[in-house]
């Protein structure tokens, strides 16, 4: 009963704000009509509903025609093949390495772990990878494995890792940099999340001096001195991200990290000018950013994550959040990397499939700017729902990467995709992954068709027409 209750209220909330999607294409706005309560996928609708599905796929490579790529008219590719553009960079299809927290820096420096991590997946055919938040100074680390990017001994390690996915993968690879702020000087993840060092910690600074946990250090509310090294800091690794040949560059504004206490009144408590409405709250997190747009490379992408929601009384919400949007992508932004939360301890999310991807939704369609959205997302199915139904732009995964590196090119074999990039050493293997995809559709579709009443199926072909 609350399975069906909560695809009856996403469903309502779709109709409630139906105005989103007029603009779309017919046969998209269709297929996200047809998706809005996550109750039916891309998966199942080509199941019950084949030639709607291949115009829907015919539609999305329609888009990205419009865009300058070249269009297979016969047997467009899934979705989640289709390519992406930002500025000058090509992404070779939409599925996102996203950035994962491994805590096993060196004294900020990424070592033969993050080397196999990042080279692992890079392989594994996602089109873009997304590096762990980097911090921008020995101060701005969240626990002592935190990865940087404020010495030449980071950016040669990093250098390193680039030059790898580099020469070994189409991948793009994008370097995340963030502070802390309040929720830094902390353990390690497996020995407490966000729990305060016992010994060795450091200062922290905040928009105010609001603790994170009532027993956690009270950060030093900033000032403008403050305000003029962090910024300096964040250039500084944006030039090192540059020399290092990074593809793309990431702010980290969200997750009740520095600049996300900014934004959130939960965490701005200031009385001045980078206190009181949004705006003024936002004056500090877009200095920051401008600088480093200055001091990166026009044809570079810059995207930044920002959590579309507190899940908190009094907090930021939704439509704060288009607004966000709106005032970063005026500032030369490219991407919004939509996450929710984290900023208070006492959060109540409300998690479940996708869960978060509505607010990349809205983000996308009401401030016209490309997202990427993230959270609970687990399948190639799920990825090629979203982008069809046009509720985001790329689609990050972090868990499903965490045990299958090669997700993307397991998804290949599975919708019959020939045109994924594999290394020369793994070519040999090319013919058998597309050999099983195609036995395991042929098996999968034999057991669900046996399991169907034919009436049934006939219902959805109707009602795709």
């Amino acid at each position: 009963m609350e399975k069906t209750q909560h695809a009856a209220d996403v469903s309502l909330v779709w109709f409630e704000h139906v105005d989103r999607f007029w603009s779309m294409q017919p046969t998209r706005f269709a297929f996200g009509l047809m998706t809005r309560s996550k109750a039916i996928t891309y998966d199942n609708l080509a199941l019950r509903a084949p030639e709607f599905v291949a115009k829907t796929d015919c539609a999305v490579a329609d888009e990205v025609a419009a865009a300058g790529f070249a269009r297979d008219a016969a047997a467009p590719v899934p979705p989640m093949f289709q390519p992406f553009r930002l500025r000058a960079m090509t992404l070779a299809n939409r599925v996102v390495v996203s950035p994962m927290c491994q805590y096993s820096a060196v004294e900020g420096a990424p070592g033969d772990w993050h080397f196999v991590h990042y080279g692992a997946r890079a392989v594994g055919g996602a089109g873009l990878l997304v590096t762990e938040m980097t911090v921008v100074s020995a101060q701005a680390r969240i626990t002592p494995g935190c990865t940087g990017m404020y010495s030449d001994a980071h950016e040669a390690a990093w250098r390193r890792i680039v030059d790898f996915v580099h020469a070994n993968s189409a991948a793009k690879f994008c370097l995340q940099l963030g502070h802390a702020g309040r929720k830094g000087a902390t353990r390690l993840m497996w020995e407490g999340i966000d729990e305060p060092l016992a010994q060795g910690a450091w200062p922290t600074l905040s928009a105010s001096a609001v603790p994170y946990f009532p027993h956690s250090r009270a950060p030093r509310e900033m000032t403008r001195h403050d305000m003029d090294m962090v910024v300096a800091d964040f250039v500084r690794a944006t030039e090192r991200g540059e020399r290092a040949g990074f593809d793309m560059l990431e702010l980290h504004a969200a997750h009740g990290y520095l600049l996300a206490s900014f934004i959130s009144p939960l965490t701005n408590k200031r009385g001045d000018d980078y206190g009181g409405p949004l705006a003024n709250r936002m004056r500090f997190p877009l200095e920051v950013f401008a600088a480093m747009r200055a001091a990166w490379p026009r044809s570079k992408p810059m995207s930044v994550r920002i959590s579309a929601t507190d899940w908190a009384d009094g907090g930021l919400g939704p439509d704060d959040a288009v607004e966000v949007a709106r005032l970063f992508a005026a500032a030369g932004c490219d991407l919004i990397d939509v996450s929710t939360g984290q900023t208070v301890p006492d959060a109540r999310p409300i998690y479940g499939r996708m869960f978060q991807t509505p607010f990349s939704d809205q983000i996308r369609n009401e401030a016209a700017i490309a997202t990427m959205c993230v959270g609970a997302i687990t399948s190639a199915d799920q990825v090629n729902t979203i982008i069809a139904a046009g509720r985001a732009d790329l689609v990050a995964l972090a868990r499903p990467h965490l045990v299958d590196p090669s997700f993307t090119l397991a998804a290949a074999g599975w919708y019959g995709v020939e045109a994924v990039a594999l290394p020369v050493q793994y070519e040999a293997a090319r013919d058998q992954l597309l050999r099983n995809g195609e036995r395991q559709r042929a098996e999968m579709s034999d057991l669900r068709h046996k399991a169907r009443p034919k009436a049934h199926a006939a219902t959805f072909k109707q009602a795709a027409e």
